[in-house]
């Protein structure tokens, strides 16, 4: 995890447990500036149409099945708000542990959430009671340095596809910058089908290649899923987005249980993720 030495860090409270946060004084990047270009990146940036609509599951899922397949995966929480203290009073973040779990890099839990924050809300807001601001160069160093530790690095983004981390910069931003191809998750609840087309869209309008989606089911009373199902699946098609799976409510969303779900075996996982790193 990147740790920013004084002056750079504000004045909230020293992060436990080996997280870090990332921030400084006013923002020094606007969109519309050159994207940082180090070594280019192999993977996926994992978005999701909302908060809370199973966004780490899939990703663990999706680590666990490409390990089967014998890639060397790095999941990679790009930024985590929200902590609690452990049996050993270290902080931890949920997402983060759960990624961990599913990875077999021995990665510490550190450099799979390289930026964590204590308070559960929307990132720069985090920061921001830390003493702290979000910025874009630090950010992007600390994700790089942690999705080069492999041949493939899956980075989940944070909420939806547009969250603010400071006053000129997004996770659209963030995405852009790393330049992966996007998979959305599907949030399976009333209004998918709007959220996930306005999704989509703004994924798009980035220059940005959608190469699939997964359906996640968040509400377990959602009638006509189907229907549903089958329309998002319309819609994905004419934009050459196939569907990789649908994920039911699972008692135990283990990675290996929620990569039972998806449409393909491993080694053709594998395979379409290497296709779709090509422009």
């Amino acid at each position: 995890m990147m740790t920013v030495s004084p002056p750079s860090l504000g004045t909230g409270p020293a992060p436990r447990g080996g997280e870090a946060a990332l921030g400084s004084g006013p923002a020094s990047s606007l969109r519309g500036e050159p994207a940082i270009s180090p070594a280019r990146l192999r993977g996926l940036f994992i978005t999701g149409t909302d908060t809370e609509i199973g966004k780490t599951c899939v990703t663990a899922g999706l680590t666990h099945a490409l390990a089967e397949a014998g890639a060397r995966v790095v999941p990679v929480k790009s930024l985590a708000a929200g902590q609690v203290q452990d049996a050993q009073g270290d902080w931890v973040n949920e997402d983060v542990q759960q990624l961990h779990a599913a990875q077999r890099l021995g990665l510490r839990p550190a450099q799979v959430g390289p930026v964590q924050f204590r308070e559960a809300c929307a990132p720069h807001i985090a920061a921001r009671l830390e003493g702290k601001t979000l910025e874009r160069e630090p950010l992007l160093a600390a994700i790089r340095a942690s999705a080069q530790l492999g041949e493939l690095a899956l980075v989940e983004g944070v909420g939806g596809f547009r969250v603010p981390l400071n006053d000129a910069y997004d996770t659209a931003d963030l995405a852009v910058d790393l330049a992966l191809p996007v998979l959305l998750v599907v949030g399976l609840r009333l209004g998918c089908i709007n959220h996930a087309l306005l999704t989509a869209e703004a994924v798009r309008a980035r220059g940005l290649r959608l190469v699939g989606w997964v359906a996640n089911t968040a509400d377990p009373h959602q009638p006509h899923v189907a229907d549903n199902v089958a329309a998002l699946a319309a819609h994905f098609a004419s934009m050459g987005a196939p569907c990789w799976g649908q994920v039911p409510r699972l008692p135990s969303p283990s990675p290996a249980a929620v990569a039972a779900h998806f449409s393909l075996t491993p080694a053709a996982l594998l395979q379409a993720v290497r296709q779709v790193q090509e422009p």
